[in-house]
């Protein structure tokens, strides 16, 4: 997997006895003298490319990403990397070999570098207390652990991990438990990337936030080193530094702002098909409202990715946790809203092809959980694909960037959506072509906002289609009028649908 486990009791890594063949990129220069060493533990979608742009703007400092999973590792050493993201490949090729290295040797990254960033995978818990809310920290610990035990003098440890406030307070203490008195500083430098886009994320960032305490030295000449850092290339204005627990609950609060937008508008859509109304239109309106702005005003079939649901389960945990209950109520009510969107528009198809799917071929175009990225996690698409498959569809997927053994793995493993006695082989096929996944399909669904979808051939995808046809868009991506126009039936969301309100009806909506 790409998500930067370090697992498997790390500190098995150490032991004299075993001797293991590490996978470490070759140095171009090997005479090359460093001024300044960092490591990021984690080889996965925020460590890969933020180590990368350190590398790219920071050319006399030596960046070392560690990562357990040797596969991981090559595939970064390779001319196909792990993770698609516009502009990484050049990022990467540029700086790999001169002062960028990636390894699965992670001890003596720890040893090497003076910084080093902790970018492991910090899931929602699927056992115990807090279970479906609260972030797993095993492997967070377990890298602290880690470098407390191998670390050859003082280093500055930062979490790159999204986690909850006040975790830096229990690190520390997992840290300066070491029995050599070594030192350790640990700063809060949260991710703001967003997959598609996260290369002109690190380029060009809105802020640069830099959490620390300021009581002792050594924290604050960690907080200077790493402000250092960044100072290559962000200007001073947009780097922030606060306390560490404002930085940790700030990216926490980012992403649930950012989310309750999405569920927001998404709450509008279902108004708009009841009464005529258009959501673009309405989001158009209102983003026009200084005070409100025009971003993350997109009606779709619900967010997804790593970040936004986990985020915000764990702001409700906290605050549950708190005893501010009306406070995680209100939160979690975004996520109740995420997920009625998604159950609405696999309900709203099983109703338009006449209350029944069973056995007939639905196309979903998009398994990605957003255009220019690979990334499946928490997508809408799997969601909705479970819901279909209850009511026993059979279904043609096609992505550009997901390859098949992802999208089977989802459905088998990670989501289990395949229903009691259905295998995926009997129930979904995957292809590489558009046309050929649409063609004898009774609907068409497209799930994620790719480009390509726009120009298809939508007068060829009709003729190979089972009559009448259905085009139900969960992107708001496609001209409807040109689709009718062709035959299709057209659904699109928060689009005024037949049957909605009219105002001119004796009776109006006031009058109810």
């Amino acid at each position: 997997s790409v998500l930067d486990k370090l697992t498997n009791n790390m500190s098995t890594e150490t032991k004299p006895e075993e001797k293991k063949e590490y996978i470490t990129t070759k140095a171009i220069d090997t005479n090359r003298k460093f001024e300044y060493c960092i490591a990021c533990l984690g080889a996965g979608y925020v460590g890969g490319p933020t180590m990368g742009m350190i590398a790219l703007k920071c050319p006399e400092v030596k960046v070392i990403v560690a990562d357990i999973n040797p596969k991981q590792i090559q595939r970064w050493n390779s001319d196909k990397l792990p993770i698609y993201e516009p502009g990484l490949d050049e990022v990467i090729k540029s700086c790999r070999g001169r002062n960028l290295f990636f390894t699965s040797d992670v001890t003596q990254a720890i040893k090497d570098a003076s910084m080093i960033f902790v970018s492991v995978n910090t899931p929602t818990k699927k056992y115990g207390m807090g279970a479906g809310k609260a972030a797993d920290l095993k492997n967070w610990e377990l890298a602290a652990r880690h470098i407390a035990s191998v670390a050859n003098g003082s280093k500055i440890v930062i979490e790159k991990s999204t986690l909850p406030v006040r975790t830096a307070h229990s690190m520390l203490r997992v840290l300066h438990a070491n029995e050599r008195g070594i030192e350790f500083s640990v700063l809060s430098n949260p991710e703001f990337l967003a997959e598609g886009t996260a290369i002109r994320d690190l380029s060009q960032p809105d802020r640069v936030l830099i959490g620390g305490n300021r009581d002792k030295k050594i924290d604050i000449e960690a907080v200077d080193k790493l402000v250092w850092i960044y100072k290559h290339w962000v200007p001073s204005e947009r780097i922030l530094t606060t306390n560490l627990w404002s930085s940790e609950l700030s990216k926490l609060v980012a992403n649930a702002f950012l989310a309750q937008r999405v569920s927001s508008i998404n709450s509008i859509s279902a108004l708009c098909e009841k009464t005529g109304a258009a959501v673009s239109e309405v989001a158009t309106a209102i983003g026009m409202d200084k005070r409100i702005g025009n971003k993350f005003l997109n009606a779709s079939v619900g967010f997804g990715g790593s970040c936004f649901q986990k985020d915000i389960l764990n702001l409700v945990y906290i605050c549950e946790s708190l005893g501010l209950k009306e406070v995680a109520l209100y939160w979690n009510q975004v996520i109740v809203m995420n997920n009625y969107q998604k159950e609405r528009f696999a309900r709203y198809v099983v109703k338009s092809l006449f209350n029944t799917i069973a056995e007939k071929r639905i196309t979903i175009l998009g398994f990605a959980f957003k255009k220019n990225t690979g990334d499946t996690r928490e997508t809408a698409s799997i969601y909705i694909a479970k819901h279909l498959l209850k009511e026993h569809a059979k279904l043609a997927i096609y992505d550009p960037q997901v390859p098949e053994d992802q999208i089977k793995y989802d459905f088998e493993k990670e989501y289990d959506a395949l229903p009691d006695g259905y295998t995926f082989e009997n129930r979904v096929s995957v292809y590489r072509d558009a046309y050929e996944a649409c063609k004898d399909s009774h609907a068409v669904l497209i799930l994620t906002e790719w480009d390509e979808f726009k120009t298809l051939d939508y007068s060829k995808i009709y003729k190979s289609m089972v009559k009448p046809a259905f085009v139900f868009d969960g992107r708001n991506i496609l001209n409807l009028s040109k689709l009718k126009k062709i035959g299709f039936q057209v659904y699109g969301i928060g689009q005024p649908i037949q049957g909605h309100v009219q105002m001119n009806d004796e009776q109006t909506v006031l009058g109810m």
